[in-house]
């Protein structure tokens, strides 16, 4: 029992280097063949874990072959457009200039419900104020809304907005992110100063969010 306890976790920490060494994106949105290799190798994972009379290795040499693969398969998919498009297939345009291309849904065997499902996703609940709907090559959707039925942006109102920068959280549950205090151009000196000034204790604070000018939350703990 320790040893399928002890192989499992091990299994554990490989996969989940190897997934961090294939990229960021293979986290969030998969492609084509990522998706394959991240299949083969919650199979492959799965024998030595199960069956202690199986070596380690013939777990771990399958996972790092599969990741020499995936990496080999991504550097050609940079360098040719045409092994990319084979791999992973093109971006495909369902709603064309405010024109639902019915061909094209299916081809990509999408019901008008699964339409109105991604537009739903992205706040949209009118078919005709959508100018162009793509569907990318890792299945989700891209939108441009017609002119007529755009939000309406400072800009074009002619109006001055002060920009503070992005918001980031620089306590979470008690603990200081540093590198977020770093990105906000803030320092320890300040934070100190803020919960001084609240009366506040690091430990009571769940989140505590600050943007670069200066501009902070507090969110104390339930209780504190």
């Amino acid at each position: 029992m320790i040893i399928s306890a002890i192989r499992t976790v091990l299994l554990y920490i490989i996969i989940i280097i190897t997934v961090r060494l294939m990229g960021k994106r293979q986290i969030s949105e998969l492609q084509t063949s990522e998706l394959v290799v991240t299949l083969l190798m919650s199979d492959i994972a799965s024998i030595p874990m199960q069956n202690t009379d199986q070596s380690m290795l013939s777990g771990i040499i399958p996972i790092l072959i599969l990741l020499v693969c995936e990496i080999f398969i991504s550097l050609l998919m940079l360098k040719h457009s045409g092994f990319r498009k084979l791999i992973c297939g093109k971006p495909v345009i369902v709603i064309n200039d405010g024109k639902v291309d019915q061909q094209a849904m299916k081809e990509l065997r999408m019901s008008t419900e699964d339409l109105f499902e991604e537009l739903r996703q992205k706040d949209i609940f009118k078919l005709e104020d959508v100018a162009f709907a793509i569907i990318e090559t890792n299945g989700k959707m891209s939108v441009l809304k017609k002119p007529s039925s755009d939000t309406v942006t400072a800009k074009q109102l002619g109006v001055q907005t002060p920009d503070h920068g992005m918001q980031a959280v620089i306590i979470s549950d008690g603990e200081i992110a540093s590198s977020s205090l770093k990105f906000c151009g803030l320092d320890k000196k300040w934070l100190n100063g803020i919960l001084k000034l609240e009366k506040l204790q690091l430990d009571d604070i769940f989140i505590m969010t600050a943007d670069k000018s200066r501009k902070y939350n507090i969110i104390k703990k339930a209780g504190a």
